[in-house]
C-alpha cells in the first residue's frame, strides 16, 4: 500500500505564486501526494497585490497563513521579517508535520522557510536554485541550496552551479522553470484576451492599447536601496519622453520599496502622465498574456529574463538586479539612464523582432517536480560529494 506524502509549499510573495502554480496543481492532482499550502509574508498584504486572493480564487485550499512582514521596507525590517518568519513557520511545520517542505527562489522571506525546515529535520526541496545575479538574492539563493536536500533547477547552467557548490548530483534535476508551463499556454493566444482596466482597476489614465503599449515592472535593488528613488525617476523620465501607452506595476516589498513608491507618487503628482496606468497585481496567466501582447517589458523583473525569453517578448533590463542571470536574445541591458532607456525602446519598436529561447525549459516543470516529490527518498542529511 502506497503512503500519501504530505508536501508543504510556502508562498511568500506574488512572484512566487506564478513561479510555482503549476507545481501546486500537479501536487494537488497527484494521487499519492497531499498539498499543504502555506501563504506568508507579502503574499497576504493588499499593498503588494494580495496574491492570496488569486490563490484562493484558483481553488487552492490554504493550510496556514503566516503574517510576518515588518513595516519599514529597509534592511533592518527585512532581517527582522526573516526572523519572525522562522518563529511562525516552525510552529506551522510542527502542526502540519509535512514529509517535504518546498521553498521557491531567492527572496529574503524564503530563507525563513529553509532554516525552519532544516532545523526541524524536514526534507527541503528548493525550486530555482543555482542562478546568479550578483546581489543579496544570490546570497540567499546559494544559502538555501546548502540547506536544501533536493534541487529543482531551471537551466543547465544552474544545475552545474548547484553541483559545484558540493551538492549530490543525484539530487539535482533540471526540471525547467514552472512558470514556463503557464507561458506555453499563453503563447497559443495571439492577442490580449481581457480588458485590464475593467478587470483589475488600478489608477491613472486609461490610454488606448490597440496600437501597442509598454509594460513596466521595476523593483528596488537591495544592495542599492538608497538609490531606489533616483533609479525609478530615470525610468519615469524615459517613459514621459517615449509617450507611449504604458501599464506600470507596483514594486515588491524589498528594502528601498518606499523610495521607489514615493518616487512614482511624487512624479505622478508633478506630471500628469497622460499615457500611464498603474496596477498592483494580476493573475499569472493574464499578466503573461499582457506581456505577450505588449511592445516590450521595461524594468528589472526576472519575468523579462524567464517567461519573456520563452515568449520572445522584447525586454529592456535596467541596472544590476539581473546581472549574470542566463538570458535569451530578447534582452537589452541598459543603465539607470533615461537616454539609454529611450534609445533601447526606440530600437525595439523599430525592429519589431521577436527572438524566443527555451533556456528556462519547455513547459512540463510542474508535473516533473510532482513526480520527483513522490519518488525521491526522504532524507535530511548531506552526502559528501567533494
Amino acid at each position: 500500500m502506497n503512503t500519501i506524502r504530505k508536501i508543504a509549499v510556502v508562498i511568500t510573495a506574488r512572484p512566487s505564486y506564478s513561479r510555482v502554480k503549476t507545481v501546486l496543481t500537479a501536487i494537488k492532482k497527484h494521487p499519492e501526494l497531499e498539498l499543504q499550502l502555506i501563504v506568508a509574508a507579502s503574499a497576504l498584504l493588499d499593498r503588494y497585490g494580495s496574491a492570496v486572493n488569486y490563490i484562493e480564487k484558483d481553488g487552492f485550499e490554504i493550510a496556514a497563513k503566516v503574517f510576518n512582514v515588518l513595516e519599514g521596507e529597509n534592511l533592518t525590517a527585512a532581517a527582522k521579517t526573516t526572523g519572525i518568519g522562522i518563529l511562525e513557520l516552525s510552529t506551522v511545520f510542527d502542526n502540519l508535520r509535512p514529509d517535504i517542505v518546498v521553498t521557491v527562489a531567492d527572496r529574503f522571506e524564503t530563507m525563513a522557510t529553509a532554516i525552519s525546515a532544516s532545523y526541524m529535520n524536514i526534507p527541503l526541496a528548493h525550486i530555482q536554485g543555482g542562478e546568479v545575479t550578483g546581489n543579496i538574492d544570490e546570497k540567499v539563493r546559494h544559502a538555501i541550496t546548502k540547506l536544501a536536500d533536493y534541487h529543482f533547477v531551471a537551466s543547465e547552467n544552474a544545475k552545474r552551479r548547484v553541483i559545484q557548490l558540493g551538492e549530490n548530483p543525484k539530487m539535482v534535476f533540471n526540471t525547467g522553470c514552472p512558470s514556463i508551463d503557464i507561458a506555453q499556454e499563453v503563447e497559443k493566444k495571439n492577442k490580449l484576451t481581457f480588458d485590464p482596466y475593467d478587470k483589475y482597476g488600478g489608477v491613472g489614465s486609461e490610454p488606448n492599447l490597440e496600437k501597442g503599449f509598454i509594460v513596466v515592472m521595476q523593483h528596488p535593488v537591495t544592495n542599492e536601496y538608497q538609490d531606489s528613488r533616483k533609479h525609478i525617476e530615470a525610468t519615469l523620465r524615459a517613459i514621459q519622453i517615449i509617450n507611449k501607452p504604458t501599464l506600470w506595476f507596483w514594486p515588491n516589498v524589498d528594502a528601498g520599496a518606499d523610495g521607489t513608491s514615493s518616487g512614482i507618487r511624487s512624479f505622478r503628482e508633478k506630471f500628469k502622465l497622460e499615457n500611464v496606468h498603474f496596477f498592483k497585481n494580476m493573475e499569472g496567466e493574464d499578466f503573461l498574456n499582457l506581456l505577450n501582447s505588449s511592445l516590450c517589458l521595461l524594468g528589472n523583473s526576472s519575468v523579462g529574463i524567464r517567461e519573456c525569453a520563452y515568449l520572445g517578448v522584447p525586454t529592456i533590463n535596467i541596472g544590476s538586479r539581473q546581472n549574470r542571470r542566463d538570458r535569451g536574445q530578447n534582452v537589452i541591458d541598459v543603465a539607470y539612464d533615461e537616454n539609454e532607456i529611450v534609445t533601447a525602446v526606440g530600437s525595439i519598436i523599430e525592429k519589431k523582432v521577436r527572438l524566443k529561447s527555451d533556456v528556462y525549459g519547455g513547459g512540463n516543470a510542474g508535473n516533473a517536480i510532482a513526480e520527483l516529490l513522490k519518488k525521491l527518498p526522504l532524507q535530511f542529511h548531506k552526502t559528501i560529494t567533494f
